[in-house]
């Protein structure tokens, strides 16, 4: 059952006649070009086990147009919000998908707050990835974490949030209730931790590695689409969070999809998929400190009595110094999983270092490198070594509307 397409088209219907009668919209957007020096192992986007957004493209610069991402927003009122977010990738097929499209209903009381989301949308677990299109204001590419979650997790669904201001910080509490995410898991069982700032598109199905296809003695090349209903089971996320001003913001996450290991339809397969998210930010003049950290497991029964299991958790810490218009970011990431099948299993560390500028308001120019190390026993299918190291420099100017 694919029901993230009569969703988002409820919501894209839904922006289309709220549009003549709405008081007001706003239109925001951006077109990003980027010269990439790729890293040497091939990218898990194109079948390989290399664990960034490019690779496999020796040593030279490459200059390209990356992608353009457009946000559109209709309020109806104060309260009532129709949000739809759509990207251009030349490099996908039918090059253009939906990456949200739901209504926000978000009212104010004296010392409470809310909002309440219906659609499909990204979750909350994000303390980097809160610009437009899941980008980060700190670095091209998010951390494990936050690259995971953009590929394989989808809210499609409601999601509440309540808030309550107090004189010793704000309290919220989130809930949501969600379809359409059974095969979540998937990428972090056969794939591993990647970086990359790509998240996935509603319509679009990820590639699985070819080195795991060819060992199962599969078609390849393959993809799967991950926003999918195949038990009928519905999916949770909760969570709760503490805010200061002047002191940073704490919060906790429990995420569910609540799939039935043993369902598949057709050829795709549930994942039952859980974890653990714990965040920190803090924001003290130019400063800037972010960390999370995620751990959890996901399931699969391919066979009556045969159960595979992967666990997976990974940290990372973001320090962040912004002089006028200028933002330097750096970030140390480490990532792990341990599968039923060894050598799917794997360890592995990064560290990130950006440098962004931001004159005018419609451009930023960013710079870029990503240095990561990590040992999965999959690459000796490939004929590699299990231990490889990748650098990936970027330059990007990203063009704002």
């Amino acid at each position: 059952m694919r029901c993230p397409s009569s969703i988002v088209a409820v919501g894209f219907a839904l922006a289309v006649c709220a549009r003549a009668a709405a008081a007001d919209f706003s239109f925001e957007g951006y077109a990003d070009f980027r010269l990439v020096a790729p890293a040497a192992e091939t990218s898990w986007l194109d079948g390989g086990l290399g664990k960034l957004r490019f690779g496999a493209g020796g040593h030279d610069p490459d200059l390209q147009f990356t992608e353009a991402v457009a946000q559109g927003v209709i309020a109806l009122n104060d309260d009532w919000h129709v949000v739809a977010v759509g990207r251009f990738d030349p490099r996908e097929q039918g090059y253009v998908d939906a990456l949200e499209a739901y209504v926000a209903y978000r009212p104010n009381f004296e010392n409470w707050s809310g909002s309440l989301k219906a659609g499909a949308f990204f979750p909350p677990f994000s303390l980097e990835n809160t610009d437009l299109g899941w980008t980060s204001p700190y670095t091209l590419t998010p951390s494990a974490i936050d690259s995971w979650i953009g590929d394989e997790l989808r809210t499609v669904g409601a999601e509440a949030r309540v808030e309550r201001h107090t004189a010793i910080g704000a309290f919220a509490l989130t809930a949501s209730a969600f379809c359409c995410n059974d095969p979540a898991g998937i990428l972090i069982a056969e794939r591993g931790w990647t970086l990359d700032d790509r998240p996935t598109g509603l319509f679009e199905e990820a590639r699985e590695p070819d080195a795991t296809l060819r060992y199962l003695g599969e078609p390849q090349p393959a993809s799967v689409p991950l926003f999918q209903e195949i038990d009928n089971r519905i999916g949770w996320y909760a969570g709760a969070s503490w805010s200061q001003a002047g002191i940073g913001k704490a919060e906790l996450y429990r995420y569910d999809n609540e799939a039935n290991a043993a369902a598949f339809s057709e050829d795709y397969h549930a994942w039952h998929t859980r974890f653990w998210s714990a965040g920190w930010e803090s924001h003290v003049g130019p400063f800037s400190i972010l960390a999370q950290g995620l751990s959890g497991d996901t399931t699969i029964v391919l066979l009556p009595g045969s159960t595979d299991e992967t666990r997976f958790r990974s940290a990372y810490l973001l320090l962040s110094y912004d002089i006028g218009d200028w933002r330097l970011a750096a970030r140390a990431d480490t990532f792990q999983t341990r599968a039923a099948q060894s050598f799917l299993s794997e360890t592995g560390d990064a560290l990130t270092a950006a440098l962004s500028w931001r004159p005018r308001d419609w451009l930023r120019v960013t710079a870029e490198i990503i240095d990561i190390t990590s040992t999965r026993d999959e690459r000796l299918l490939e004929q590699l070594d299990p231990k490889q190291p990748e650098t990936q420099f970027q330059l990007s100017a990203r063009f704002f509307i």
